[in-house]
């Protein structure tokens, strides 16, 4: 009997939720228009919602999920130093500037602060700019929301973060390999990747592990294993970036 109401209890939290889900996602809807865009006015007919008129203004780089600090970054303001930089730079371009005409994304490898996050966001600006919808992850922080969609009380799901990630034109992954690489870290990375791979999904990859072993450094391989390293060299154009660490040399005590 006691195991009999375990289950039960169990099956009401699972019963429950998607109303509540439901609930949340009715309350996204604009109440003046329903989603249709016209809003009725009683004895003057129907007219464009006012919901309408501030996403018309609202900024599109805004939904990107871009964090604060790299807002700026654009291709402008990259000052490439070295020349896998100058041919990082270009690369990227390129592909701000040819898609949807590209069939594969890109890898950026290197050391910290050669500027991988700031070209993988500047392609993500020119996308915007051209009307298109791309999205940001930094990959630790997308493992932390799927973490807490598994909490009973939060009104989110696991379906509910990956979808958006899943579906995305294009997307970033940033700090690839960069959270402890569990069996479940690895699972959840596998299943992005070969979501994305069979939906024919553009990926841009940053990570700070390399391909070729040095000193006591893991490889990238170590980190997300030999499968999913393969399916990235399919996916990807692999762009080494080699450099100093420019947030170093810009606040280091010699420079002050």
């Amino acid at each position: 009997m006691a195991q009999r109401a375990k289950n039960i209890n169990t099956l009401s939290l699972v019963t429950e939720r998607p109303e509540t889900e439901a609930a949340d996602a009715s309350n996204d809807v604009c109440q003046l228009c329903f989603g249709t865009g016209m809003e009725i006015v009683p004895g003057k007919g129907a007219r464009p919602c006012s919901c309408r008129e501030s996403d018309r203004h609202a900024n599109p780089f805004e939904k990107v999920r871009v964090p604060t600090r790299y807002i700026k970054c654009h291709f402008n303001s990259y000052e490439p130093a070295t020349p896998s930089q100058t041919a990082a730079v270009r690369y990227a371009m390129q592909f701000a500037q040819e898609y949807p005409g590209v069939d594969r994304g890109l890898l950026l490898m290197g050391s910290v602060g050669v500027g991988k996050t700031h070209l993988a966001v500047s392609i993500l600006k020119g996308l915007t700019e051209r009307g298109f919808s791309p999205l940001f992850y930094e990959f630790g922080s997308l493992l932390k929301e799927i973490q807490d969609s598994y909490n009973a009380f939060t009104n989110t799901s696991e379906l509910a973060v990956l979808s958006p990630v899943l579906k995305a034109d294009v997307l970033v992954l940033d700090e690839l390999g960069a959270s402890k690489p569990t069996d479940w870290v690895r699972d959840t990375m596998a299943h992005i990747i070969n979501s994305r791979y069979n939906d024919n999904k553009l990926t841009i990859f940053t990570t700070n592990y390399l391909d070729v072993r040095t000193g006591t450094e893991e490889t990238l391989e170590d980190r997300i294993g030999v499968r999913l390293r393969s399916r990235l060299y399919e996916m990807c154009r692999t762009i080494i970036i080699e450099g100093e660490d420019h947030r170093r040399r810009m606040h280091s005590p010699r420079r002050a």
